[in-house]
């Protein structure tokens, strides 16, 4: 099955590297692009990608409010594609909140060619969040910046999970993929899967990345821990 992208980003030379890394894939289908947030909206709404890769900072319209008008659509728009932000290091709350919209999580635009292909089929196949070791730094120093953790019903939520959801909540939280979790807790890949799936059902969340946002503002995991 072929996977359908779209490269929304201000700099021409950037949406041509992708585009031709990208395209080069036999899975991979880039179907078009766009220098801002409006023209990025527009075309995914023509082109039903799979797969936005949204760049953070865009005039026009920034890569958050495109990404929370594909990920929110009005009325009428049934599609939602999944929305990989790229960033760099410089980056503030502009990620997190995207995080928060729902989107899949987010790449930094020198990381290697390989990453972005790997980034592109793990979103596509609902894997969210991407690049653990990077994903837990970026988290970690938006949630410091965060009000202490609500007590409202955003922890209260954590109540209906099992003792073992909650466990595979947490070493979400941390960075872990579905493999490391396996081998901490001592499951069965496929095992901790069925755990994933009925953690972000009873939580009512779309996927990972949204996973890792719920645990730092429940408080069930506080920044810097290991």
């Amino acid at each position: 099955m072929t996977t359908r992208v779209i490269i929304v980003d201000d700099q021409a030379m950037v949406r041509a590297g992708f585009a031709a890394l990208l395209a080069a894939q036999s899975d991979i289908d880039v179907v078009g692009d766009a220098a801002d947030g409006v023209q990025g909206v527009e075309l995914a709404r023509r082109t039903h990608p799979d797969v936005v890769l949204m760049d953070v900072r865009m005039p026009e319209m920034d890569g958050l409010e495109a990404a929370r008008r594909l990920l929110d659509p009005p009325a009428g728009v049934a599609h939602r594609p999944k929305v990989l932000m790229l960033t760099t290091f410089d980056v503030d709350d502009y990620v997190y909140e995207a995080l928060r919209a729902g989107a899949s999580g987010f790449l930094l635009k020198d990381a290697p060619p390989a990453d972005l292909i790997s980034a592109v089929r793990v979103v596509a196949a609902g894997e969210a969040l991407l690049a653990p070791s990077v994903t837990r730094r970026l988290i970690a120093d938006f949630a410091r910046q965060r009000p202490a953790p609500r007590k409202d019903r955003t922890a209260l939520r954590l109540n209906g999970l099992t003792p073992r959801e909650t466990e595979v909540l947490e070493l979400i939280a941390r960075g872990l993929s579905n493999q490391e979790i396996a081998e901490k807790l001592i499951l069965a890949e496929q095992t901790v899967k069925t755990h994933i799936g009925r953690v972000l059902a009873k939580l009512g969340l779309r996927d990972r990345a949204q996973a890792v946002i719920f645990a730092y503002e429940s408080g069930l995991v506080a920044p810097g821990e290991r």
